[in-house]
């Protein structure tokens, strides 16, 4: 997958170079392209912004310099502006953007961008939170994660994806490892039992006790989907509800 990021800072993007997305590119599944608008500007003083017209604080970024580095890079796919205006990223929209061969993300900063930029690209806007940010450079490096976790091969399990909290329907359960023991608090005896249907039935426990406590509207969501379970597992939630 080729996933295009415009912005005007393409070294805040080292991140995406280490752990599992640094492999996945190394492994030729995740293509990462930066892209600097400011390479591509007209303007002889090599500006990219410009005062809004109506007045206001603040500058906004101009329409020219976007569209010369979408075109003259001849992008293709959906193009996705960082905005915390638009629509709420969850697992749905990464799962979906995920099967596309290309993508391109827009990062925004000052005040924004010419809205005419967002018109003639028919961008997207999409946010990580309801909360501001200076730019949309973090907001990508989330949208990129989010989405490559979903390519086969950037995880080690074929099912983790799926597993994992909110995806699941369910936020996750606990996880232990070495030691047994840590300042008087030990791993629950269930985990070291060895009995897998124990273990498994504890883990369905634990997530519905945490969901029904910090997301009752996903607990909610996962009772209205009426989830296939075994006789056990019913009696589980039932005990839950």
């Amino acid at each position: 997958m080729k996933i295009n990021i415009l912005t005007l800072f393409p070294e805040m993007f080292a991140p995406l170079q280490e752990s599992m997305l640094g492999r996945a590119r190394e492994k030729g599944i995740l293509d990462i392209n930066l892209i600097n608008i400011r390479d591509y500007t007209e303007d002889k003083h090599n500006r990219v912004d410009d005062t809004p017209f109506g007045g206001g604080a603040g500058m906004v970024m101009q329409v020219q310099p976007i569209l010369s580095a979408y075109r003259e890079n001849h992008l293709q796919g959906p193009c996705l502006y960082m905005s915390p205006r638009g629509k709420m990223l969850n697992g749905e929209m990464a799962e979906s953007l995920s099967r596309q061969e290309e993508i391109t993300i827009l990062c925004g900063h000052y005040e924004g961008v010419d809205q005419r930029a967002l018109d003639l690209l028919q961008a997207e806007e999409v946010t990580i939170g309801d909360y501001i940010l200076t730019g949309g450079e973090l907001p990508a490096m989330v949208l990129v994660d989010t989405v490559a976790r979903f390519l086969d091969g950037v995880l080690a399990g074929e099912e983790s994806v799926k597993e994992e909290s909110v995806y699941s329907g369910l936020l996750e359960y606990p996880h232990y490892t070495k030691p047994r023991e840590v300042e008087g608090l030990a791993v629950p005896e269930v985990l070291v039992s060895g009995n897998h249907e124990k273990i498994d039935l504890w883990r369905y426990e634990k997530s519905l006790e945490i969901t029904k406590e910090r997301r009752p509207d996903l607990f909610r969501e996962y009772l209205e989907s009426e989830p296939s379970l075994s006789k056990k597992e019913k009696k589980i939630l039932e005990e839950i509800k």
